[in-house]
């Protein structure tokens, strides 16, 4: 039962020395989730209301199915500005219809992370790649940042989704700012990051909450131009069934598969971190989907959008001594409460209080170091990062992170296409080293004999390279050239391609009187020798363990002995 819900792997074992850590860490979490709740529902476009019922329900579900201990999970802000620049196309934010179609698109969200999860699919998001994954959360963050600008600024401009639509718009306005609001904002901003520096575990969020509903409440007629969110329903979430509309779902697919794989994204990121310093992790990456997929299915019924791991929230939940997932359970017990008999309290809530805890929450996923290490470490991978980031500040959320996942795969293609290819020589006064001749200027490199190492698998993809590039290595030897010997040490993998292309050199080369050896051939590689025939081709007898065993027995003339020790190894296949 346990491999169906992992919760059954701690909770019978659950110590008493963990609850304060988790009863701590649990209302700590709930604390900071109300605030953040209400001010990521307004992001994606929704009432407030709709940020608590996602807190709720499926951290409860994430709960019994996840197997993270220390993850925290409920809205996010990337996945509210996606939803809302998917869905403003279709819909008036904040209307009826508005809210049915992010509930369905939730339920989608649900079903692709659940199928994915079931089928062991979840290596598909390694083709987001880190740097892909850098540019999009960086140009996110600076959007939602922005977009927050007009609540900070008492601005009334239009939403947009583009960074050059915001700055535009707002430039449009500058003289029309409220500075009631811009003030309230500002000092706002200033107490959460001056709090945040005395303690972080001060929360500085909800204490910014209560200035603020405390202050418009008693000195309201100072401040009757600041917007407030008003009245905020309570009770249980309701139970919704869905409009199932095929034409709908069809439009809303490239959304949700957005949100399916960058929610698992920063899920599993995330609780990758937390479980670093574990020493023996239960995180499984496809039970996670699992998890979240599940809490997206039933939370849909209940009110709640698409849900997924909190960079800031997670890290808060370990630093206040989370033991074990009783923390989320407290958090959704807090936030039950709340709904339930708490919400005429935010009625007085000022929104320029909610953008300034948004704007100070998502400033600290702009990734400057990432950036800098890319810049620094390597720059295939700088603008692989720097084209995502453009794309989605320009043109939109889900354009960046489909650009970005295909310039990640085309990456891929390019660098198995076209692998590293060595010429290696002897390192003087040694018996067996050999390297790349174009790092070290020492090594022996002899007249007769050509050394290569090929660092990748043999495959269609990258069989025209590797012979065109012996070619090239062949042709600079010239006519003394009496030997080829190919390292097939780091080559783990072999295709009917790279089988075919091997045919091709034997027949070219062994035609001009030139030999080839090949050494250090690995099981793989030795089967599909062995299945193809091509084993036979190229003779046991050319087949060594190591260079130095291969330049041996070149240089003596005479390879019985060395035939008779290898042969039970090249033969041994599975054929």
């Amino acid at each position: 039962m346990s491999k169906i819900f992992p919760i059954l792997d701690w909770l019978p074992n659950y110590k008493t020395s963990f609850l304060r850590g988790d009863i701590f860490a649990g209302l700590t979490i709930g604390i900071i989730l109300i605030p953040q709740g209400i001010a990521y529902a307004i992001i994606a476009g929704l009432p407030p209301i709709y940020g608590l019922y996602t807190a709720l329900i499926p951290q409860l579900i994430y709960t019994v199915f996840g197997t993270s201990r220390q993850l925290s999970t409920g809205p996010t802000a990337l996945d509210s500005l996606i939803i809302a620049s998917g869905v403003s196309t279709l819909a008036v934010l904040g209307s009826d219809n508005y809210v049915t179609i992010v509930l369905l698109l939730t339920l989608m969200v649900g079903c692709v992370q659940f199928i994915v999860g079931t089928f062991r699919l979840g290596f598909i998001v390694n083709f987001i790649s880190r740097p892909v994954l850098t540019g999009f959360v960086t140009a996110a963050a600076l959007i939602i940042a922005l977009s927050q600008f007009k609540d900070l600024l008492g601005l009334d401009v239009s939403r947009s989704n583009h960074i050059q639509t915001i700055v535009s718009n707002l430039f449009e306005k500058i003289n029309e700012i409220n500075f009631n609001t811009l003030i309230v904002g500002l000092v706002s901003i200033l107490i959460i990051y001056g709090l945040r520096a005395i303690h972080k575990k001060i929360p500085g969020h909800l204490l910014i909450v209560i200035i603020g509903i405390l202050i418009m409440k008693w000195f309201g007629n100072y401040f009757t131009d600041v917007e407030i969110v008003k009245e905020i329903p309570k009770g249980f979430p309701p139970f919704a069934i869905h409009d199932f509309d095929i034409t709908l779902i069809q439009k809303l697919m490239p959304i949700a598969l957005t949100l399916a794989f960058t929610g698992f994204l920063q899920g599993i990121s995330i609780a990758k971190a937390l479980d670093e310093d574990a020493i023996e992790s239960s995180l499984k990456p496809n039970k996670e989907l699992i998890a979240l997929g599940l809490g997206n299915v039933v939370g849909s019924f209940f009110g709640s959008y698409t849900f997924t791991g909190s960079f800031s929230r997670s890290a808060i939940n370990k630093e206040a001594g989370a033991n074990t997932a009783m923390a989320n359970i407290v958090a959704a017990l807090f936030i039950l409460v709340t709904i339930l008999f708490l919400t005429p309290v935010f009625y007085y809530l000022p929104k320029t209080v909610l953008a300034a805890i948004i704007i100070t929450a998502v400033l600290g996923m702009i990734k400057i170091k990432d950036i800098k290490f890319l810049w620094k470490t390597n720059k295939k991978d700088f603008i692989m990062m720097l084209v995502t980031l453009i794309i989605t500040l320009t043109i939109g959320i889900k354009e960046g992170i489909m650009v970005g996942v295909m310039v990640s795969i085309f990456a891929v293609i390019f660098e198995t296409s076209r692998p590293h290819m060595a010429v290696l020589g002897k390192v003087p006064n040694t018996t067996h080293f050999y390297r790349n001749k174009e790092r070290f200027n020492d090594v022996e490199i002899h007249n007769e004999f050509l050394i290569i190492r090929f660092d990748s698998q043999l495959y269609f993809a990258n069989t025209n390279y590797f012979k065109e590039k012996l070619d090239e290595f062949v042709l600079e030897k010239g006519d003394d050239l009496k030997l080829i010997i190919i390292d097939a040490e780091v080559i783990n993998n072999i295709d009917s391609s790279g089988i075919a292309a091997l045919n091709d050199l034997l027949r070219k080369y062994n035609g001009r009187g030139i030999k080839i050896y090949f050494t250090s051939i690995k099981g793989p590689v030795r089967d599909a020798f062995t299945k193809s025939g091509l084993v036979n081709r190229i003779g046991a007898e050319n087949c060594f363990m190591s260079i130095q065993e291969a330049v041996d027995c070149y240089l003596n003339k005479d390879n019985t002995e060395r035939q008779r020790k290898y042969t039970q190894y090249i033969d041994q296949a599975n054929k």
